[in-house]
């Protein structure tokens, strides 16, 4: 199956530019030769190639020059340079303008073949470095927690349509139900996952920077705009998935302008004369019901149902039950690392509050809330104190007389002994009939969770009187 890239040769001799063709054309899928060089040039807005095999010779052109024309414009495809002549200076100064490689001819066809895959390669390898370096500053988690019936649905849903290669996708969730990560998510498990993920958040932009922000300029195309084309978002996401965070903020222009792209994978740069092809998955997502602002005459109807192909809605955090306290201590760890702290978990009240907690900011809330605690927090137990900070805490009241229950990570474990001591015994007692409190009972899954053998545990059981019936089912 041939790959989805563009090749555009640039060589004056009709019979090399035929053969290049014939080889390239049952690996790519666009191969475009041209022997005039002008002629070229001028197509390469249009054809927006994923890579340039372009000759140095060319009668009254030069390959280098063209090369050095092409950089300052802001073309980055890769571009392979052509010569009959193995000129070691000449090839140094190809690299020097930004050449990818450099092949003497007469061509070595799979050497040919060879130097483009590793160029596109390199390429792609490129634009995800740069994109990925934008992500790590953003701090993102990279997996998304949960047992909970909703986001398993909305996991399973993700997974479905990212097996498609280009299927538009729609998010609805509230703010900071994580959005972006779902759509990461369903990127990650397609056959644009090698590509880059970029994303926009349609309510940052101002208004009247979005469209060059969208689909990037040329020279001259307003006040201040530099001498070098500038690519927008669109085309960053190249052979990748673009991903329209908050869709519901874009203004009624620009919906007109992203409906066209949507149909015909096409749009003109701000400032641009020819047309530019994009190879994109795109993927939106809004807090907002837009069915409900199609009604209100806020949103077009067209753009909506084209959007609306596969539609994934996340839960909010109060609906997700056990999740909040799987997702806080997830957070715990990742925060204790961040600031060398070793926090081990909840009492059972502070559990409580977080399970009864609003959480109106959904995950980002839980998020800050968290960092802000290991941040400041000396405790290695955290409390309903710890949690003073939040919006609308009331105290939960407990027996104080009593000790209150531990809420820890799995594997954890907390003891707390009077300062005048413990009898081991004691101890060890206390230590069997908790476990087996947390096993209802079972025998068997309660030496595992202990590590020692069911006819050891039985012995203990034994020595120490511990009444099974009685005080494993006592409260």
């Amino acid at each position: 199956m041939a790959k989805n890239y563009t090749i555009v040769v640039i060589e004056d001799d009709p019979l090399v530019n035929e053969t290049i063709k014939e080889i390239l054309m049952s690996k790519y899928s666009r191969v475009e030769t041209f022997t005039d060089p002008n002629e070229g040039v001028n197509q390469l807005h249009k054809i927006a190639p994923d890579l340039l095999l372009l000759d140095i010779f060319l009668g009254y052109a030069n390959g280098l020059d063209i090369l050095e024309q092409l950089r300052k414009q802001g073309y980055t495809m890769p571009v392979i340079i052509m010569t009959a002549f193995s000129d070691i200076k000449m090839a140094v100064r190809a690299m020097k303008l930004g050449a990818d490689d450099f092949i003497v001819k007469p061509l070595d066809l799979e050497q040919l073949e060879v130097t483009i895959e590793r160029s596109l390669k390199n390429f792609d390898l490129r634009r995800r470095v740069d994109l990925l370096s934008e992500q790590i500053k953003k701090e993102q988690p990279s997996e998304i927690l949960g047992n909970s019936s909703g986001i398993q649905q909305a996991l399973e849903l993700g997974k479905l349509v990212g097996k498609t290669d280009d299927t538009t996708v729609l998010i609805y969730g509230e703010t900071g139900t994580g959005k972006e990560l779902m759509a990461r998510y369903v990127h990650e498990n397609s056959p644009r996952a090698s590509g880059p993920f970029v994303s926009v958040n349609c309510g940052a932009i101002p208004r009247e920077l979005a469209e060059n922000e969208f689909f990037g300029y040329e020279k001259g195309a307003f006040t201040g705009a530099t001498e070098k084309m500038r690519p927008g978002k669109f085309e960053q996401a190249q052979h990748g998935t673009i991903l329209l965070d908050e869709i519901s903020e874009l203004s009624m222009d620009l919906q007109v302008k992203l409906l066209r792209v949507l149909q015909e994978r096409r749009f003109y740069r701000l400032g641009g004369t020819k047309e530019v092809s994009v190879d994109v998955r795109v993927i939106a997502s809004s807090n907002k019901e837009l069915e409900k602002l199609v009604e209100e005459g806020k949103f077009r109807e067209d753009l909506y149902y084209r959007l609306n192909v596969a539609k994934i809605i996340l839960p909010p955090l109060r609906e997700r039950g056990e999740d909040i306290l799987l997702i806080a201590t997830s957070l715990i760890k990742e925060f204790n690392k961040k600031f060398s702290k070793n926090i081990k978990g909840f009492t059972q009240d502070a559990v409580n509050l977080i399970m009864s907690y609003p959480w109106k900011g959904n995950i980002r809330e839980l998020r800050n809330a968290i960092e802000r605690i290991i941040l400041l927090e000396q405790k290695e137990i955290l409390d309903v104190d710890s949690l003073s900070f939040l919006k609308g805490f009331s105290t939960i009241h407990t027996n104080k007389n009593a000790p209150s229950e531990i809420y820890l990570e799995p594997g954890k474990h907390f003891l707390k002994i009077s300062t005048t001591g413990a009898k081991y015994n004691d101890v060890t007692k206390d230590l069997i009939i908790q476990i087996l409190k947390s096993t209802n009972g079972n025998q068997i899954k309660a030496a595992k969770v202990l590590g020692i053998s069911r006819a050891k545990l039985r012995y203990r059981i034994e020595q120490l009187g511990i009444n099974i019936n009685s005080e494993t089912n006592s409260k």
